[in-house]
């Protein structure tokens, strides 16, 4: 069993390796002789290149933090109560739970300490009741407002999301949409069936100027075979712009997406979870949507859309295809 993190530069910094209740726990020189530590981080043990991720959400929290933070990484049939007596054994005033393997760890010790959670994909409103959760969805205002750099005419944004789901990010897409003078058309589709439907109605009377559709991170409403196949192929043919919240749409045919700066949504984190320090509802709870992100575009979707690609291609962090 192994634990993510920079393995080099811990070294050099005294780490040590303990085995508490199963679960990995890294600790550094001064941790060991002083129990009591602001921070805790608890994150699933995953293989690569889900651990690359954590590893660089983990390095972004200690470099805001100035210093190590104990890291306990969860294998996968780890009981949550059993980390969580782990956890207390380092009493730190702030927890911060990444996945749902972090979320779950989270839920169990809410009602003793501050927790905040991160680096979920998506998550129902409920789930965030008692702690903020910033989610991997992308922020709408960060979204339309890259959509309206490339596309400048176009005047309706169509979104097809389960209610259960993204109705808080449908509420701050209609914010975001008022702003950059677009109207958001968003319909609800409780199956995947329905969500083909109404995807088959939007995009025979879709318009290639004023029309766009964003596919958001939303398991029932974006299949990845049906769904996508269908949207990017009649994207394409009827000269629609389809654009993403999942950066694999990108490769495979969406104009742009926005995806996680892992180092610097380690950094927010932090700074959040720093905040709690000694105010524990000083952050109110509910979902929060992805503010640290980098962008990727597929420059023949552009190219086939008449976007100037050499005037936008440098906004750009990812550039498909890659040859």
């Amino acid at each position: 069993m192994t634990a993510t993190g920079r393995s080099s530069s811990a070294a050099r910094r005294g780490l040590m390796r303990q085995v508490v209740g199963g679960v990995v726990v890294l600790t550094f020189g001064r941790a060991v002789a002083n129990p009591g530590h602001l921070l805790a981080v608890v994150y699933p043990e995953l293989a690569d290149p889900f651990r690359q991720v954590f590893a660089s959400i983990l390095d972004g929290i200690e470099d805001r933090q100035g210093g190590p933070v104990p890291r306990f990484a969860v294998p996968g049939n780890a009981s949550p109560a059993q980390i969580a007596d782990d956890i207390r054994r380092r009493d730190p005033q702030v927890l911060i739970g990444l996945g749902r393997s972090g979320m779950r760890v989270a839920s169990a010790m809410a009602g003793e300490m501050a927790v905040l959670v991160g680096c979920v994909v998506s998550v129902q409103e409920a789930e965030a009741r008692a702690f903020p959760v910033h989610t991997l969805a992308p922020d709408p205002a960060l979204m339309l407002g890259r959509l309206r750099r490339l596309r400048p005419g176009v005047r309706r944004v169509h979104l097809v999301y389960d209610p259960q789901v993204n109705t808080w990010l449908v509420r701050l897409a209609r914010e975001a949409a008022r702003a950059e003078g677009l109207e958001l058309l968003a319909q609800e589709a409780g199956d995947t069936v329905d969500a083909l439907r109404i995807y088959t109605q939007v995009m025979s009377g879709a318009d290639a100027v004023r029309d766009a559709l964003w596919l958001p991170q939303d398991p029932t409403t974006v299949d990845e075979n049906a769904v996508l196949s269908l949207v990017l192929r009649e994207g394409w043919n009827r000269n629609v712009a389809v654009f993403s919240s999942h950066l694999a749409h990108v490769k495979r045919g969406a104009l742009f997406a926005l995806y996680p700066d892992n180092r610097e949504l380690g950094r927010s984190l932090a700074l959040a979870a720093q905040r709690l320090v000694g105010v524990p509802r000083a952050a109110p709870a509910g979902v929060q949507p992805l503010r640290q992100a980098l962008a990727a575009i597929n420059v023949r979707t552009a190219a086939h859309l008449g976007v100037d690609v050499a005037a936008v291609q440098p906004s750009f962090d990812l550039v498909y295809p890659t040859t």
